[in-house]
């Protein structure tokens, strides 16, 4: 079990991702630089959020 270092819950990091997930491991990889730091409710609460307004990412 690790903590999330958004919101704090511990998470297993071995569960299954969605989509969102996914490309919510990809922006923390990419962009963000806090991979496997990030549970994935807000792994995949980023994903959607940068595909809404996330503009300069999404080019």
């Amino acid at each position: 079990m690790k903590t999330c270092s958004i919101c704090k819950t511990e998470y297993d990091e071995n569960e299954p991702d969605s989509l969102y997930g996914e490309a919510g491991e990809w922006l923390a990889e990419e962009f963000f630089k806090d991979a496997g730091e990030l549970c994935r409710s807000c792994r995949e609460n980023r994903a959607r959020l940068v595909m809404m307004y996330g503009h300069e990412m999404n080019t």
